[in-house]
């Protein structure tokens, strides 16, 4: 029988009013330790977006997305907190803030597959 691996992720959240507190569920991102594995999968939806804020950046909201992205996969030429170390990026990436791109509180759980765990956990809170 394989290791079940403890791993933590949350659900990353597109806000286009701040001040309205609605949110769209885009992505997940994912760290297990003991896999060495801190990745995040997203996907932008303009239609569901707009619905929350017709005049919503939609073009700001993908570029912080693919900021966000550069920093959890350690992209060298995204700034100094692509340089830390996975759990500290990924402690980073889910600390609480209040912009157009927020996170959920950080859920633990166990997993054979952290790369599987990803897609599923996608599956059910963002599609």
């Amino acid at each position: 029988m394989q290791e079940r691996l403890l791993y933590e992720y949350a659900v990353i959240r597109i806000v286009p009013r701040v001040e309205r507190c609605e949110f769209i569920n885009a992505g997940v991102i994912l760290y297990c330790r003991d896999a060495d594995f801190l990745q995040m999968k997203y996907e932008v939806s303009e239609k569901r977006i707009l619905a929350l804020n017709d005049g919503a950046d939609t073009e700001k909201i993908r570029e912080l997305l693919v900021a966000f992205e550069k920093i959890c996969n350690g992209v060298r030429d995204s700034g100094n907190i692509s340089l830390l170390k996975k759990a500290d990026r990924f402690r980073w990436l889910t600390a609480q803030r209040s912009t157009m791109l927020q996170v959920s509180e950080v859920h633990p759980g166990l997993t054979i597959n952290p790369a599987e765990k990803l897609e599923q956990l996608f599956a059910e809170l963002v599609k």
